[in-house]
């Protein structure tokens, strides 16, 4: 009688089969349970008939040398069993699971699953009714090939663009049958003709597939109103030998650029200038030019002032020449690094009207007109000092060299007593006021007159008050309610003169 099936853990001599699946190609068992294994078909495109997927091996406890442990192999089920109920074979004896129909049935695009699953059974007794069976599920997959190459669904595409403006245009739609998952399906374009002067690019939806054609350099409706590109598309990954691209995978776009209303563009833009300040209120300055780039149209351009933050310039609305209101200042807070900046307009007459912007940059060179000052203006010092130095003045002026330093320091002598200060050079720009002898306490003004380098120079006489204090016991007192002293100002000497003919 039949022997019953044992655990396999049993001494028992008698077995039944138990699969260890293995990859032929890599020679490798994968282990002691039934498998779902993955099966890569050969790369050179579909796989003929008789092409060996994998290998099916089950072992029996039984005594190897006895028909107990000899084994054989059949498939049980197939699932699905389209496009045939037998795509697959398994050698009896060696395991071996073969194709057995053409490739054209083991094309992935026209399955409606492209995972099979075997039942492989294995019996020992070599395959007699009495032997004793044991399964296995086997489950193959058919890989993709690059064997469709994509294709544009439409030979010719249109696209619409106003001139100057950028960004996508159209949408390339392709066809292709392979995995969209893989590489195979992946398309790449190229564009291949009409795009001499790179203001074309097309890059791929990775989303769905489809060739997105940007503007990348604003195109010109005067220069050319329509652009005509050829279009290549490709697959990342390579084709297999016998499938070749094709005129599908070629697409002709058709771009239509739109004319729009252009604002006038200024001619140099910055407009340079190199002016003397202080020059006449009315001189003219320079004529701005401004061209309209819609040549076609042959409108007319009318000149306006946009920005003039000093409120020196204007300009003639038709012919453009610019001239000034009021006396150009470099000092001006308006001026920066001697440079003053105004902005122009000019409008064409289109409908709406479009405008440009120019700017005007004028050099002002320097002139000396403006005097020196010095500073500080106010010192102390004490009625019994040692040391008779009162202050260290410097001296700066808003013009720029040479009409600057060196300056000359002096006192305004005609209204200064002799014998009393004194004034000594120190550098090109600072001077020290002294005394020649102690002074009582009181308030002195003392006029410095300062001149700089300039031709012909400029000079400016400036009080310096000095108060003289009281400097006892570390404590400093410069109120001035002590006796008044003459004053160095001839204002005060004159109240001083009027003063003493009333009480006389």
């Amino acid at each position: 009688s039949k022997p019953r099936p044992v655990a396999l853990k049993s001494s028992s001599s008698v077995s039944q089969p138990v699969y260890v699946p293995c990859l032929r190609r890599w020679g490798v068992c994968s282990g002691m349970s039934s498998p779902t294994l993955r099966n890569r078909l050969p790369p050179l495109g579909p796989a003929p008939a008789g092409t060996t997927v994998m290998r099916m091996t089950a072992f029996d406890a039984d005594d190897p040398a006895t028909d107990n442990a000899l084994l054989r192999y059949n498939i049980r089920q197939q699932t699905p069993d389209k496009p045939s109920p037998n795509m697959f074979y398994i050698d009896p004896e060696k395991g071996d699971i073969v194709t057995v129909v053409s490739p054209a049935l083991l094309d992935r695009e026209t399955l409606e699953n492209p995972k099979y699953e075997l039942i492989i059974e294995a019996q020992d007794m070599a395959g007699l009714d009495v032997g004793l069976t044991g399964t296995a599920t086997a489950t193959i997959v058919i890989d993709d090939k690059n064997d469709h190459s994509p294709k544009f669904t439409q030979k010719e595409f249109q696209a619409t663009v106003e001139e100057g403006a950028v960004g996508v245009i159209v949408n390339l739609t392709v066809e292709d049958k392979d995995d969209p998952t893989t590489g195979a399906w992946r398309a790449a374009y190229t564009i291949i003709n009409g795009n001499p002067g790179q203001s074309f690019e097309i890059h791929t939806n990775p989303q769905t597939n489809e060739g997105m054609l940007s503007v990348v350099k604003p195109l010109d409706y005067e220069i050319s109103a329509f652009h005509t590109l050829l279009i290549k598309v490709e697959n990342e990954d390579p084709l297999v030998p016998d499938v070749s691209y094709g005129p599908s995978s070629t697409a002709t776009v058709h771009i239509t650029v739109r004319d729009v209303n252009e604002g006038p563009v200024f001619s140099p833009d910055p407009m340079m200038v190199t002016k003397r300040e202080n020059i006449s209120v009315g001189s003219v300055l320079l004529t701005a030019n401004a061209t309209d780039p819609d040549s076609l149209q042959h409108q007319t351009i009318r000149y306006s002032v946009y920005k003039d933050p000093a409120g020196w310039l204007n300009i003639n609305p038709i012919n453009g020449t610019v001239d000034t209101t009021a006396v150009l200042d470099r000092e001006s807070p308006f001026v920066h690094n001697s440079v003053y900046t105004a902005l122009f307009l000019a409008i064409d007459s289109g409908n709406p009207p479009a405008t440009g912007t120019g700017t005007l940059l004028i050099t002002l060179e320097d002139v000396n007109d403006n005097a020196p000052f010095i500073y500080p203006t106010v010192a102390e010092v004490c009625d019994d000092a040692k040391n008779l130095s009162v202050v260290i003045l410097g001296a700066t002026d808003k013009d720029l060299h040479p009409n600057t330093d060196p300056f000359k320091f002096e006192i305004h002598k005609p209204t200064v007593p002799d014998r009393v200060w004194k004034i000594s050079k120190i550098n090109n720009t600072h001077a020290l006021v002294s005394l020649l002898q102690n002074l009582n306490k009181a308030n002195y003004n003392l006029p410095i007159m300062v001149t700089d380098s300039g031709k012909p120079p400029m000079t400016n006489i400036t009080d310096l008050r000095v108060q003289v204090c009281s400097c006892k016991n570390s404590k400093v007192d410069c109120n001035a309610a002590g006796a008044l002293r003459w004053s160095l100002s001839p204002v005060l000497l004159l109240w001083l003169f009027s003063l003493a003919c009333e009480l006389v």
